[in-house]
């Protein structure tokens, strides 16, 4: 495998930002509606509540946690000169949804590039260390870099572990080269897919294996399915000496990093990055009990959160760890 290039990147995150729909689904709503005992879903996952929109899109949620960034960051859009986008599922086909969103920001045409990218619930972190390469190579001077996922069209009511997780929301940061005399940077990174587990986490429908349009396509081939336990298992197993490459690229111990925001897969999951890692609850930043699992942009919501809250602060070491569907497991440490 190929270690990325010219680590450390002199790149910093100069503003986070985020949107969630205003409409809260509680457990007791879904307990009822699928069937489920009472506490069944706190007990299995940990989530309390989730969002989901009931109009609101791709688009229009990654309008909003990019406008929320920009104005946290002080850039005007017309100073963006790459924006990159990550969903499991895009805003549309054609056009990828950073174009789209370049337009729903007003920003000049022709200004910035704009590409999409996607590794499911890793998106997030892997659009970060493209758009980080970009951005400290000198080929962009500032980044947008936009996480957005509407999950309600693709639950599974015959599945429940999953269809009680999932929530819909968006995030986005402002991406650019870090200036003379700052200690922010990318430390390490790190991808590695185990394809053996590709068949642990699917949705058939919407590419052209199954299209739209084929008549053999059904409605349930366009729903999520999931193997929970298969994934904890597999999980569980590679995780810990994945972190130990990462920290040992990094030049990191577990106890020198201030924060590990993580992909909130469920409150079972942290846990488990938690315990196997040898991590203190303290350094993990944590939201899967109030937002669920909003696939690529939960890590990016958890992360714009503990910005906006004052925990994750300046200087500080941030580990951002997740995984996807693939198997798929990423990292990033940066001194933020």
């Amino acid at each position: 495998m190929l270690e990325p290039a010219a680590l450390p990147l002199p790149v910093r995150i100069l503003g986070c930002g985020s949107f969630v729909p205003e409409r809260r689904v509680t457990n007791a709503e879904l307990e009822h509606e699928l069937g489920l005992g009472a506490g069944w879903i706190e007990r299995a996952t940990g989530v309390r509540e989730r969002r989901r929109g009931t109009c609101d899109t791709t688009l229009s949620m990654a309008a909003q946690a990019s406008t929320r960034a920009l104005e946290a960051a002080g850039v005007r859009a017309d100073e963006l000169d790459l924006i990159v986008g990550t969903a499991t599922a895009p805003h549309q086909a054609v056009p990828c949804t950073a174009a789209l969103l370049q337009r729903a920001l007003e920003a000049p045409d022709g200004r910035s590039a704009c590409f999409d990218v996607n590794s499911t619930c890793l998106g997030f972190l892997t659009a970060l260390q493209v758009a980080g390469q970009l951005v400290a190579s000198g080929a962009h001077a500032r980044a947008l870099v936009c996480a957005s996922e509407v999950t309600r069209h693709s639950i599974n009511p015959e599945e429940p572990e999953s269809a009680v997780l999932l929530g819909d929301g968006a995030a986005a940061v402002v991406l650019e080269r870090s200036p003379a005399g700052s200690d922010a940077c990318v430390l390490a990174a790190r991808f590695e897919t185990h394809s053996s587990g590709s068949q642990l986490t699917v949705c058939r429908g919407g590419g052209t294996a199954q299209h739209p349009n084929d008549p053999s396509t059904t409605r349930a081939m366009n729903l999520f399915r999931m193997d929970g336990p298969e994934i904890y298992r597999m999980a569980s197993r590679l995780l810990p000496p994945f972190l130990e490459r990462v920290l040992a690229a990094a030049g990191w111990s577990r106890g020198e990093v201030e924060h590990v925001v993580p992909h909130q897969a469920s409150g079972r999951g942290v846990d488990l990055l938690t315990r196997l890692c040898g991590l203190r609850a303290e350094q993990v930043v944590r939201n899967v009990e109030t937002r669920g699992n909003c696939a690529a942009a939960s890590l990016p919501i958890a992360l714009a959160e503990a910005v906006a809250a004052g925990v994750v602060r300046r200087g500080e070491r941030v580990l951002l760890i997740g995984t996807g569907a693939g198997l798929s497991l990423g990292a990033i440490a940066l001194r933020f």
